[in-house]
């Protein structure tokens, strides 16, 4: 990996320069960092010659009246590295990681992250979208619904809500669009 800055592939989506790390550079680690750390960590590991892979993507950032342009991680808080195990253990010595989440599925991985890398390399605008599943607790955060807070109930063209009443053990369910949710944890 180059240990150049990051590289702008259009005014919506890049990557960290160079070329997706090959499955000879070894095993995929997600390494969770702490708060804002992505970049710093995915630098410091192309400085170390370490294959890593962080997507990012390009949002309007409003500061007062002034607007600016950010490269962002595409999911906040993780870099994903190959390589060995040492590895992984001499990024975590950056004192920059919270967590090493080892994977047990690695070409699943693989065939995402891959995935995700062509789609940015093809200057596709992607946005950040909950991860919604059946039964995950959510709010609305924007809209005429905002501050709505329900369960999924299932996944259609457009996200069914849930609204429960459990001492009636009633229920109505909202149709939504699942931009407009985020997971409540």
């Amino acid at each position: 990996m180059s240990v150049s800055a990051l590289t702008q592939v259009d005014q919506e989506a890049s990557v960290v320069p160079g070329s997706f790390p090959e499955a000879s550079r070894g095993l995929w680690y997600v390494l969770h960092t702490k708060s804002r750390q992505e970049k710093v960590v995915a630098g410091d590991l192309a400085a170390m010659g370490i294959g890593c892979f962080l997507p990012l993507v390009r949002q309007v950032r409003y500061y007062g009246s002034r607007k600016a342009w950010a490269e962002l991680p595409l999911f906040p808080g993780y870099v994903f590295l190959r390589g060995e195990v040492d590895h992984a253990y001499e990024a975590d010595r950056t004192k920059r990681i919270a967590q090493i989440i080892r994977v047990s599925q690695q070409e699943k991985l693989n065939w995402e992250l891959r995935n995700l890398y062509l789609a940015l390399s093809a200057k596709a605008p992607l946005t950040p979208f909950p991860y919604l599943k059946v039964g995950l607790r959510v709010e609305v955060r924007s809209g005429p619904f905002r501050g709505l807070q329900g369960m999924i109930e299932g996944r259609t063209p457009k996200d069914r809500l849930l609204l429960q009443v459990d001492i009636l053990g009633q229920a109505v369910s909202l149709e939504i669009d699942g931009s407009l949710l985020d997971v409540i944890e």
